[in-house]
């Protein structure tokens, strides 16, 4: 009887054992054959090419590129989600991130890099012409005081034509008229020589260069020349010691003013 028990066991044994391994080696099988996610397809989809094109004209738009845009240099049926996702995660953490704004794709600093791109913008103002016509006088009457502008422009000049004459940096005050009144004489800076282009106010362009340019009639009125300007003391100017404009003049009723 014990012998019939015995083989019955080893008969099971047999049947079930192969049973038994096919149940642990199928799931194992199952784990290793199991398809990749989604998201790596994509990411071994990703053409090279088409990624560094992306790239290319993000970098060279001169504003934010939406997807359709950048699907009209790629080829038909390309996922252009995929390749800006792959291009943003490849500039995370760098000086410059592929960010989304308004819909569109654009390559902006970093933000935590800002700060070093400030720029600090000189604003262009374009003089009146009293302040073209008075730096004129200026340049080429220098030193010239208030009255004597008055005189030869033919009306009032205002204290604020004077006043952005000298914050451009193109006029200064360079000394007194030993006259009554002690009135201060104006003459041009070093910053105006540079702005153009000048060695000394000697190379100011004289009657010939000034008719060649059309600035002068050919032939001017009798007695007309050019001054000669010079950075030099004239003989009776003292040398500016920086105390308060003392030369304002009351304007007189035949004259217009500037204001």
């Amino acid at each position: 009887m014990n012998r019939i028990i015995r083989a019955d066991e080893a008969h099971m044994a047999q049947i079930v054992e192969p049973e038994l391994a096919a149940a642990v080696v199928e799931p194992e099988l199952t784990a290793t054959v199991s398809d990749p996610s989604p998201a790596e397809d994509d990411v071994a989809a990703i053409d090279p090419m088409h990624l560094r094109i992306v790239e290319a004209l993000l970098f060279a738009a001169s504003e934010p590129l939406n997807e359709q845009a950048l699907a009209q240099s790629l080829p038909p049926d390309t996922n252009v989600e995929a390749l800006l996702a792959e291009l943003q995660r490849h500039y995370e953490g760098r000086g410059v991130n592929l960010m989304k704004v308004a819909g569109k794709w654009q390559f902006r600093t970093a933000k935590d890099l800002s700060f070093l791109l400030n720029k600090h913008a000189v604003e262009e103002r374009r003089l009146s012409r009293a302040a073209i016509e008075t730096l004129a006088i200026i340049a080429y009457h220098q030193p010239v005081t208030r009255a004597e502008i008055e005189d030869i422009r033919g009306v009032a000049v205002s204290k604020g034509t004077v006043d952005a004459l000298m914050e451009v940096g193109w006029v200064r005050i360079r000394g007194r008229r030993r006259t009554p009144g002690r009135p201060v004489t104006y003459g041009t800076t070093e910053a105006f020589l540079l702005h153009f282009g000048l060695e000394n106010v000697g190379d100011l362009p004289g009657m010939d260069e000034l008719k060649a340019s059309g600035f002068l009639e050919a032939a001017p009125p009798s007695g007309f020349n050019v001054p000669q300007p010079t950075d030099m003391l004239a003989a009776d100017e003292d040398p500016y010691e920086g105390e308060e404009e003392q030369d304002a003049l009351p304007q007189s009723d035949d004259r217009a003013s500037d204001a």
